[in-house]
Order: C-alpha cells, then structure tokens, then sequence
C-alpha cells in the first residue's frame, strides 16, 4: 500500500518561512518524480513543483520562482518543500504527489496516482 504522508507546515507571518516534508513509503521512491501541488479554499489544486527522481531536475510555477525549493533524499524516501518569503496568496492545502505516468507534462495533477493526505498552511498578513 502506497502512502504519503506529508508533515511540517502550519502558520507564519508573510515574509516567513516554512518547510514541508513527505515521507513515501509502499513504492519504490528512488523511481518517481515527486511533486508538489495546493489548493486555496473554493479553488482548483494547482502546481507548484516537481523534482525527478534523481534530484537533477526541478520544476517551478512561476509564481513560486525564486521563493520554493523542493528537494529529495532517496535515501529516506522524502521529498521537502522549502518555501520561504511567504506571501498572505501562498496560503493552502499543500498535498505532495508522485507522479505515475511516465513522458508526459510534469504540471498536470492528473499524471500522478499517489497523492498525499495534505497539509494546511496559512500566511498572514
């Protein structure tokens, strides 16, 4: 049985930071690109980046360029958000995602299977 299961996060002053983190477990993690994506209250869940399996790529939305990073420890099958310079609009649901479909657009929520429970953050302004 796959799991992820997403921890860190919680509330922060805009400007602030906060680090997530997504332990895999059931699957073969050192094979998957991992991603990130989060969803704001009445909106749909949106990218926000991607790491491929061996760290050597990244992939950011634009609105998060410069302030994200993601990151990955095979090892420890984990995957890390760190997000810093945190705006009131970072504020969501972040869920942690692997991406099951191979060759295809690393954006699109709907190339991953496995998908993590969550993880409620909130910036304030």
């Amino acid at each position: 049985q796959v799991q992820l299961v997403e921890s860190g996060g919680g509330l922060v002053q805009a400007g602030g930071s906060l680090r997530l983190s997504c332990a895999a477990s059931g699957l073969t993690f050192s094979r998957y690109t991992m991603g990130w994506f989060r969803q704001a209250p009445g909106k749909e869940r949106d990218f926000v980046t991607a790491i491929n399996w061996n760290g050597g790529n990244t992939y950011y939305a634009d609105s998060v360029k410069g302030r994200f990073t993601i990151s990955r420890d095979n090892t420890k099958k984990t995957v890390y958000l760190q997000m810093n310079k945190l705006k009131p609009e970072d504020t969501a649901d972040y869920y942690c995602a692997a991406k099951t479909k191979a060759y295809t657009d690393y954006e699109s929520r709907n190339d991953y299977g496995y998908w993590g429970q969550g993880n409620q953050d909130t910036v304030s302004s």
